[in-house]
């Protein structure tokens, strides 16, 4: 069963978009969506994090609609007011 919810991506420009959210009640992922796995170089250092995703849920996510872009507006000019 999907859980929906509705999302703002920005790629390549703004438009909504309809993703699905991990199980909150995962026992694996405990609602996070996946797993982070910590690992380091050949001395023994950090190195960085890689993530594995649940099965519980999908990444995919469906553009449904772009957003418009904000007309511009004309300059409105000078004030004739003191600048008091």
């Amino acid at each position: 069963m999907f859980r929906l919810r509705i999302k703002v991506t920005h790629c390549p420009r703004r438009a909504l978009a309809l993703t699905d959210t991990p199980r909150p009640d995962c026992p694996d992922c405990l609602g996070e969506g996946g797993i982070a796995h910590d690992y380091g170089d050949h001395t023994g250092e950090y190195a960085g994090t890689e993530w594995e995703s649940c099965p519980c849920w999908t990444q995919w996510a469906v553009i449904l609609l772009p957003l418009p872009r904000w007309p511009r507006r004309p300059p409105t000019g000078y004030s004739d007011e003191p600048p008091f």
